[in-house]
């Protein structure tokens, strides 16, 4: 039988693993000179914006929120097919999360339905990337400036992707990405938030490292609550590898989505009743490849067989407001028909840049074989 195909598998070179090795034997490696160069690196990425690294892309959406001063009492909408982190910081500044359902072919949150859901006391919108699919940025910052709501852009997904050229986090409001262990840049943990001034980047600071402000030799402040949120040196080294090569990485994945619809055909959707993603290739990063599978198809057995064949699945992701924390306040099913119908059948297919195309073509031979089609 073939080798084990993951669904996804970090970029990792021996460069990187050198980096590694030179930042554990210089004796730093804590928050250092790694990081300040990876967050000037990022910075210049994204057009000169303020950036700041930290150890995850769910903190970064939680200080974002914390900077433009949003808790209790406050209403922030999101889309209920993402990672729960996306809704767990509204809560965790003390918020309430509100859901708008998504669109069936973009998969992103309904543009439309967040206008519908915005109340008097909604004071942000946190859209989700899925895939790397960008959400209308046109329309998003149309609807929030009609409404003047702060946005935080959960591009954890994103980096990499583009909107009308510009690349995500090139502009708009707070933006933040994810360099988590699957994404199309790892640190192995960690994440950046993108910033819209220097004042709001030094408070990021604040919130990253336990409020504390430095100065001279031994000066020390603490005038908000802040955390232990800071990315390591080890990280940076790593991330300094991987950003000059983002964009080759990002142009395999295409060249591997192409080839997954093209061995798909176009008559696949019509005689199998999978829905395929939409074939953008434009603006999406493609971070992954995912398939809604068809009404009646039990995705758990779906996902042994293809297992059985030595082919990993992933899925990105159960609709939050069905999980019980938040069926606890108040959620329940039938409230969002397309997340909760898109929510049971997605499933992510392989997809990183060491594939090759005979992995793509392995991968459609056992989704057909498992579909009987």
């Amino acid at each position: 039988m073939s080798e084990f195909l993951p669904f996804t598998k970090p970029f990792i070179d021996e460069a990187a693993i050198t980096a590694v090795g030179d930042v554990l034997r210089s004796g730093w490696i804590t928050s250092g000179p790694k990081v300040a160069e990876f967050e000037k690196q990022l910075s210049a990425y994204f057009g000169g914006r303020p950036v700041r690294t930290f150890n995850s892309g769910t903190c970064t959406m939680e200080i974002a929120l914390r900077i433009a001063g949003i808790g209790p009492g406050d209403e922030v909408i999101t889309t209920p097919i993402s990672w729960v982190a996306t809704s767990n910081v509204i809560i965790e500044v003390g918020a309430t999360p509100v859901f708008a359902d998504i669109d069936p072919v973009t998969r992103n949150i309904d543009l439309d339905k967040v206008e519908a859901a915005i109340t008097p006391a909604t004071r942000a919108i946190i859209p989700v990337d899925l895939s790397g699919l960008p959400v209308d940025r046109d329309r998003l910052y149309a609807i929030a400036a009609k409404y003047k709501l702060r946005v935080v852009e959960d591009a954890a997904q994103a980096i990499g992707s583009l909107w009308k050229g510009k690349r995500i986090g090139a502009f708009g409001d707070y933006v933040s990405f994810s360099f988590q262990a699957n994404k199309n840049l790892t640190t192995t943990e960690g994440g950046c938030l993108v910033l819209n001034n220097e004042d709001e980047a030094r408070l990021a600071e604040k919130y990253r490292l336990q409020g504390v402000t430095r100065s001279g030799f031994d000066g020390m402040e603490v005038d908000v609550l802040g955390g232990k949120y800071n990315m390591t040196d080890v990280a940076a080294a790593i991330g300094l590898n991987q950003l000059p090569q983002l964009e080759a990485i990002t142009a395999r994945r295409h060249v591997l989505a192409k080839h997954y619809f093209a061995t798909f055909g176009a008559d696949f959707e019509q005689q199998t009743g999978v829905q395929l993603p939409l074939a953008n290739f434009e603006n999406t990063n493609w971070h992954m490849f995912q398939i809604v599978l068809p009404q009646g198809v039990v995705r758990s057995e779906f996902m042994e067989k293809m297992k059985a064949r030595n082919i990993g699945c992933g899925v990105h992701y159960p609709p939050i407001h069905l999980f019980q924390m938040y069926r606890e306040r108040g959620f329940r099913e039938g409230m969002f028909p397309i997340a909760e119908s898109v929510g049971r059948r997605i499933v992510s297919l392989p997809m990183f840049p060491r594939m090759s195309d005979a992995d793509v073509e392995r991968v459609v031979v056992a989704v057909r074989e498992v579909l009987g089609s």
